[in-house]
């Protein structure tokens, strides 16, 4: 009865997490084909906020990924000769 299953759950962690973390994210449909590289962020908001954040983006008509990449683009523009 205390034998684990061999059969693998859903959420199956890594072998090795670095290489995970590091691999480039898979091609989506919506994505930029220019971007070769894209890294995931994280960060910590209020239930509150996140409501508010999907809310706004389904009213645009948007994912929440893109209107924050577009958000992002705006308030940090590339600088002339940074690698983009």
């Amino acid at each position: 009865m205390s034998e684990r299953s061999s059969k693998r759950s859903f959420a199956t962690r890594p072998a090795d997490p670095e290489s995970w973390i590091k691999a480039p994210d898979r091609p989506s449909p919506r994505a930029d084909p220019a971007a070769e590289f894209t890294a995931r962020l994280t960060i910590d908001v209020t239930a509150d906020m996140r409501g508010r954040i999907k809310i706004a983006a389904f009213q645009r008509g948007q994912t929440v990924a893109d209107m924050l990449r577009a958000l992002f683009e705006r308030e940090f523009p590339t600088s002339e000769g940074e690698p983009r």
